[in-house]
């Protein structure tokens, strides 16, 4: 038996857009049962995001500090953004971002993995990148505002980033799956061994 994620799509019987937002919506469906019964099931519509896991020379990984006023905390992220435009190519989206909240820029880009972030109530699809050869990029900071004008910005080694995820102090979901992807890399085949920057992503089909 191959344990391997399959497309599959139930019927749906009736289809509705409750409420619209400025990125996100919430969509009802009806959907068939296997036993013939039809389920509501209410869930947000995401356009997708990309994160970066941006690793130095140290050994070290790029990290930010942003209030996020759904779960009223300042969490611990790595870099990340939405896919704004529809068909955007992942990796521009990554360096565009990368450059926004960091002001680096980096020279060696692969996939680090390919995650929905709850797909019980919620279609989005993160593609976090792995990121190496960091140096700062040129030009002026991105002129930032809103609750990315309060980051803080730090370089904290891998090894104390699992040390948090595992002592419940460190919550965010691309942080945690990427700093734990990366430590299942590097202890298995090894980096070079990751998919390519430029990887299919069926979940959020791209242009190259």
């Amino acid at each position: 038996m191959t344990i391997k994620d399959t497309p599959e799509e139930w019927r749906i019987t009736a289809t509705a857009t409750p409420f619209r937002g400025n990125k996100t919506s919430v969509r009802t469906d009806d959907v068939v049962m296997p036993d013939g019964s039809v389920a509501r099931r209410d869930y947000q519509v995401h356009p997708g995001s990309v994160a970066i896991l941006a690793l130095d020379e140290s050994d070290r990984v790029l990290v930010l500090r942003q209030y996020r006023h759904p779960v009223r905390q300042k969490l611990w992220e790595i870099p990340a953004g939405l896919l704004d435009i529809p068909g955007e190519n992942p990796l521009h989206a990554a360096q565009r971002e990368l450059y926004e909240e960091a002001h680096v820029k980096a020279e060696d880009w692969r996939v680090l993995t390919d995650v929905y972030t709850t797909p019980g109530g919620c279609d989005e699809s993160v593609r976090i990148f792995l990121a190496r050869g960091l140096s700062e990029a040129e030009g002026e900071r991105f002129d930032v505002s809103e609750e990315e004008a309060d980051m803080e910005q730090a370089r904290v080694p891998l090894a104390e980033l699992v040390r948090g995820v595992l002592a419940g102090e460190l919550h965010n979901n691309a942080l945690v799956v990427g700093a734990m992807s990366l430590t299942a890399a590097l202890a298995g085949d090894g980096l070079d061994a990751l998919r390519p920057a430029d990887a299919e992503w069926p979940a959020r089909p791209f242009e190259a």
